[in-house]
């Protein structure tokens, strides 16, 4: 006899499995053999088995030492090649692994499907990328490179079969605002490039004016930079910031200051509801799904799959102190851990 838990396909949950040997064929006996094995499950567990299955002599699997081979047992319940009245042992184990050598293939071309189509993905970014940098590069008015790199980021998404679902534009105020999106992955600049059909200056961290391919294109989309470890230098930025909103630039930021291959969203940084409250602009939390799964950190591994960018509707200031940028915060954030779909993985600070 052997008992085991196997996995219930239908409900997605372990159900015990009891399947014993018998050469009784009549089925009162067979009946009454059940029962008995269902009133010991009761006694020993507190529970009868989920499924009692009778077999004959020797299908039960062991090893040469007498011992049930549970797992090779399970394996055969799965594949529904016990009780199979009489039929050879061989033929039941060549089932298993002809299912076992199919379920390897599906797993090595999916794998090499996958590698192609990182592959397909980065020789489209490498052919869109020089044009869109050139063209940052060159182009006299600031708008004009703003419409390039979001046509670039559309036409990337499009050659890539990467769906991108934009819900709640109408959401976007006429005028300045501050705009704050969850961060998950390399791609989250791309895709609000892509979904918000406005200029933004988006905020970014101070480091990648240090990488020279990076930092001139930036700066010419309007990029302001803040720092992230100097205390003084980012007070400085942060009030220049700030000054930005102030002077009615519609602002852009990931106020979680990082990302992780862990989903989750983590603690708001105050930079971006400070600037608003003091602005007296609202804010306008965005939530982007999708990227984390296409492009983990630490990972160059592109996947395909689907992107949403939802737009919600403002959230107004209702002061201009630094109590009235955390309940601006803590609003924000409400919103956004709502829709993103993920946990949530810190406090506030």
């Amino acid at each position: 006899m052997a008992a085991f838990a196997s996995n219930d396909p239908a409900t997605g949950s372990e159900r015990l499995v009891v399947v014993a040997e018998t050469r009784a064929t009549q089925p009162d006996v067979l009946a009454d053999l059940r029962q008995q094995i269902q009133s010991t499950g009761v006694d020993l567990l507190g529970v009868p088995p989920d499924d009692v299955v009778l077999v004959p002599p020797h299908a039960v699997l062991k090893t040469s030492s007498g011992k049930i081979r549970r797992s090779a047992v399970r394996d055969l319940y799965e594949h529904d090649a016990l009780g199979s009245g009489g039929r050879a042992l061989w033929l039941q184990l060549a089932r298993i692994a002809v299912a076992g050598i199919g379920a390897q293939a599906r797993r090595l071309w999916r794998g090499a499907m996958e590698r192609l189509y990182a592959g397909y993905a980065w020789t489209v970014f490498g052919l869109l990328a020089p044009g869109a940098w050139l063209g940052i590069m060159t182009l006299p008015r600031q708008a004009w490179r703003w419409a390039l790199s979001r046509n670039a980021a559309l036409t990337l998404a499009r050659l890539t079969g990467t769906p991108l679902a934009v819900r709640g534009l109408e959401n976007l105020p006429a005028g300045p605002c501050v705009l704050v999106a969850n961060h998950s992955s390399y791609l989250d600049a791309y895709v609000l490039i892509a979904a918000i059909p406005r200029h933004f200056h988006y905020v970014a961290k101070r480091e990648l004016l240090n990488d020279r391919w990076l930092a001139k294109p930036l700066q010419r989309m309007g990029t302001l930079f803040v720092e992230r470890f100097d205390v003084q230098r980012s007070a400085e930025e942060a009030g220049k910031v700030a000054e930005a909103a102030r002077s009615g630039q519609s602002l852009g930021f990931f106020p979680e200051g990082t990302f992780t291959r862990m989903p989750g969203l983590l603690a708001f940084r105050m930079g971006a509801f400070v600037a608003a409250a003091q602005a007296g602009t609202p804010v306008v939390p965005v939530i982007i799904r999708g990227t984390r799964s296409m492009l983990r950190a630490g990972s160059w591994f592109p996947r395909r799959g689907r992107l949403e960018v939802i737009v919600e509707p403002p959230i107004q200031p209702d002061g201009n102190d630094w109590s009235a940028a955390v309940r601006l915060r803590d609003a924000a954030r409400a919103v956004v851990l709502r829709h993103c779909g993920e946990p949530d993985l810190g406090g506030e600070t």
